[in-house]
């Protein structure tokens, strides 16, 4: 007996961890936000540039995670002619390429932004994704602590522009000199060095995730996480681990109230009666403590950065010098920025959240060097749309409500379709979203169920009766719900046909804009 052929199985519709499906609401809430970082971007002169998503992984090349495991850390493959290529890591190393190819023809200093998808090869976990968005501004050849300055304010202006209230976040600042000037004073400078600074970099930059006992882990032989998986250290010895330390231990000092003008106590953090965090304090506090060159030189850096934004109204609340902020990446090589948002909320199921870090930057003078043979200066802020946008929504800051669907021309009768699809040509041609029923026309119930899950503001109908007397039916969706929920039976219902009128047909376009204006529909 021949063997019965076997089913094909179907095939499991997944969706791979560390990535999300976006529906219209998210995605109408990202584009609010954009448009209102990209207003700030550009009020402050910065203009638009688009990179590819990939690049040569070369042109990322040491500041890869790791150069010698081209995928690791970075989703990579090899062309036709056996060249690595690599999604790109941010959005910060295509700018350099971009730039050093188009060096003679870009107005100097040179001010971008880009927005974009940026791709991680990491473990994801809770807010942890291998696909996000970013949205960055740069500054490309010019070497003043100004710049670094302007970004700091800035990055305080979109906070604000995005309907965070002043004291409600805080640009964290820091040099990476000082970090640099620790590890040499311990005998961990030099290019022999690179990858133990490099592990110690993102021990440090998990401070606020880990807290002390998990860095000390990870700049000693190593830390075990929640799952079991093992994370190698920095190898550093206990001494070595005490100065850095140490570093991270040194918080914004105190000043006494009296010795700050009013608008500046106004905008510093009050720390007891009459005490204030100021920078200036702090700079004080680290020079004493860091006397070796390179960390006085980043603190004579970090004074001018913390002047200049004081002389333009940004106290303490706003722009913090901190020197527990190091970012992960190896390629800054000054000052670094860090957004944090102090707010405290609760997410869906009642759990306290804390969402720290929504965005940072810094300077990197050597990134487009690499490509130059000349010394370029460059300076630039990253913030996480993907993860600011989840942080606004838990705070209620965004719309997250579905965005109102297109107007549904039902069809009553099959061979009228051409009648029904010019009513949609009309609409359409006077700016209202429209569209033409395009299931099956049998059943009116379901094409009502269909604009009820389109969102829709209200339906045509026209059957034979309506255009034999040159009319149209006009159902409002919306006024509908409203009254079907103070309806008490299916007979009232029949009676009464909340919601639901006549007009002539060449009054259509007049009459669901009138539908549209009272329930102040709008679309984008």
């Amino acid at each position: 007996m021949a063997e019965k052929p076997k089913k094909p199985q179907k095939l499991k519709a997944r969706l791979p961890r560390g990535l999300e499906d976006r529906d219209p609401a998210a995605i109408k809430a990202t584009r609010q936000m954009v448009e209102k970082i990209r207003a700030v971007y550009e009020l402050y002169g910065f203009e638009p540039v688009e990179t590819p998503a990939m690049e040569y992984t070369d042109a990322l090349g040491k500041f890869l995670p790791d150069q010698d495991r081209p995928n690791e850390g970075v989703f990579s493959f090899q062309d036709d002619d056996e060249q690595w290529i690599s999604l790109r890591y941010d959005l910060t190393a295509p700018l350099a390429r971009y730039v050093a190819e188009n060096f003679d023809t870009l107005p100097k200093p040179y001010r971008s932004y880009r927005a974009g998808y940026v791709f991680r090869n990491e473990k994801p976990g809770p807010g942890r994704f291998r696909q996000f968005m970013q949205f960055d501004a740069d500054t490309v050849g010019s070497a003043t602590p100004a710049a670094d300055a302007e970004i700091c304010m800035m990055a305080a202006d979109t906070m604000e522009a995005l309907g965070i209230a002043r004291g409600s976040y805080v640009v964290k600042v820091n040099n990476r000199k000082v970090l640099d000037g620790v590890l040499e004073s311990v005998d961990l400078g030099g290019e022999a060095n690179f990858a133990r600074r490099l592990t110690v970099l993102r021990a440090i930059d998990k401070y606020d995730r880990l807290g002390e006992e998990g860095v000390r882990l990870l700049l000693g032989q190593g830390r075990k996480d929640e799952s079991g998986d093992f994370t190698k250290g920095a190898g550093l010895d206990d001494d070595q681990i005490h100065e850095v330390m140490t570093l991270l231990h040194s918080n914004p000092d105190v000043a006494e109230g009296k010795q700050l003008p009013q608008w500046l106590r106004e905008d510093s953090k009050t720390i007891g009666h009459d005490l204030y965090t100021t920078n200036q304090a702090t700079l004080t506090k680290l020079r004493a403590h860091f006397p070796h060159p390179l960390c006085q030189q980043a603190f004579d850096e970090l004074e001018q950065i913390s002047e200049l934004a004081h002389a333009c109204g940004y106290g303490t609340k706003r722009i913090l010098i901190d020197p527990s902020v190091v970012r992960g990446l190896e390629y800054y090589t000054g000052p670094v920025y860090e957004v944090e948002l102090l707010l405290d909320t609760k997410d869906e199921k009642g759990r306290p959240v804390r969402f720290g870090s929504v965005g940072g930057g810094g300077r990197y003078d050597g990134l487009v060097s690499r490509f130059r043979g000349e010394p370029v200066p460059a300076t630039g802020f990253s913030i996480g749309v993907s993860r600011l946008q989840a942080a606004l929504t838990l705070l209620g800051k965004l719309d997250t409500r579905p965005e109102f669907g297109p107007v549904v021309v039902t069809v009553f009768d099959r061979d009228r379709v051409a009648d029904y699809q010019k009513m949609v040509s009309a609409l359409r041609t006077a700016g209202i979203r429209a569209e033409l029923y395009l299931g099956n026309p049998k059943n009116m119930g379901n094409q009502l169920k269909y604009a009820d899950r389109r969102n829709s503001p209200c339906v045509i109908i026209q059957g034979s009766d309506e255009k034999a007397r040159g009319e149209v039916q006009i159902k409002d969706l919306i006024e509908g719900a409203k009254a079907a929920a103070a309806i008490a039976s299916n007979q009232e219902w029949r009676e009464t046909r909340p919601a639901q009128f006549s007009c002539s047909e060449a009054d259509l376009v007049a009459k669901v804009r009138e539908v549209l204006a009272r329930h102040d529909v709008s679309w984008g």
